[in-house]
């Protein structure tokens, strides 16, 4: 699926495509409906510097309870706890 966005709207943001490309999929990782995983894929970000865009807008990692769990497991499956 694409999304148009007509040229006076880009130029009215003062971004670029690529600007609000970030701006929208870091949008939607704030508000937990796509992972950080899925924001890299999308943008071509790698972690450090999708860490970094975090950063520059004060959020932090979105990783809960459920989160810290599944790694608990993941880390005995592989033997390492």
């Amino acid at each position: 699926m694409s999304v148009i966005i007509p040229d006076d709207i880009l130029q009215a943001t003062r971004m670029t495509e690529d600007e609000l490309e970030l701006e929208i999929a870091i949008m939607l990782y704030k508000q937990q409906r796509i992972s950080s995983g899925k924001v890299r894929a999308w943008t071509g970000l790698t972690v450090l510097e999708f860490q970094h865009e975090l950063a520059k807008r004060g959020l932090c990692i979105n990783y809960d309870v459920e989160d810290f769990q599944a790694d608990v497991e993941t880390l005995k499956s592989l033997g390492s706890l």
